[in-house]
């Protein structure tokens, strides 16, 4: 059953990553009429917002691109930042999105960024947790050690479902933002649209991954209690 849940995840999310990466190809070849960089997007969507603290960076990687709110940047990479399309626009104001939830007190937001400590130690000790929990229980019966890794499991899942209003509001904020600037023409705008739309998906996929990998561990704890 593991494997199976592993397989379908696996293909999910292959089936969605290869869709977004044809997306992004295909958009990043359309010219933006209005001329502007991803860069110079992102500092417009900041200045329409009055946001004046925010930095517009560029970093290495293809599709690495993020906002960063302890240091208040706004991070992309290459062919986002120098980039005049539609996919760069539609990215670039995605993640200044991000920024303007920062600036406005998201609640969604800042309940994710809380979390980040709390996975950082839960990435480093998880997997030891889960595979000396199992070989514990069935070697000697006791429980607890893979209960615990199964709650940082959760942990992890609780995240992933956070994150989920993040990026759908970041990107609903960053289409309003595109439609009412007229930076993006009406074609251009439905590009974006359909890119984000994808990007999101990746998220959906991997949250849902994490749900049917956390409710199998789950069963197998109460199987074998039972």
């Amino acid at each position: 059953m593991f494997w199976i849940i592993i397989g379908i995840s696996f293909l999910a999310s292959f089936l969605v990553s290869s869709t977004l990466k044809r997306k992004f190809a295909a958009y990043a070849r359309v010219p933006l009429a209005s001329g502007l960089s991803g860069a110079e997007v992102a500092d417009a969507m900041l200045r329409d917002h009055g946001i004046r603290d925010v930095r517009v960076t560029t970093v290495d990687g293809r599709l690495s691109d993020h906002y960063n709110p302890a240091d208040r940047t706004i991070n992309l990479s290459h062919d986002v930042f120098n980039g005049r399309n539609a996919a760069a626009a539609a990215v670039a104001a995605h993640e200044t999105g991000h920024a303007v939830q920062h600036a406005t007190a998201y609640n969604f937001l800042k309940f994710r960024s809380a979390m980040v400590p709390v996975l950082s130690f839960t990435n480093n000790f998880m997997g030891i947790l889960m595979m000396g929990g199992i070989a514990l229980w069935y070697s000697s019966g006791i429980p607890w050690l893979f209960g615990i890794g199964i709650l940082l499991f959760a942990a992890t899942t609780l995240f992933s479902f956070i994150t989920l209003p993040v990026e759908f509001d970041a990107s609903r904020r960053a289409t309003e933002w595109l439609q009412q600037s007229r930076v993006v023409s009406q074609q251009e705008l439905g590009m974006a649209e359909n890119a984000l739309w994808w990007a999101a998906m990746t998220y959906v996929v991997a949250a849902l991954g994490s749900l049917a990998t956390l409710l199998y561990y789950l069963s197998i704890f109460a199987g074998r209690r039972d």
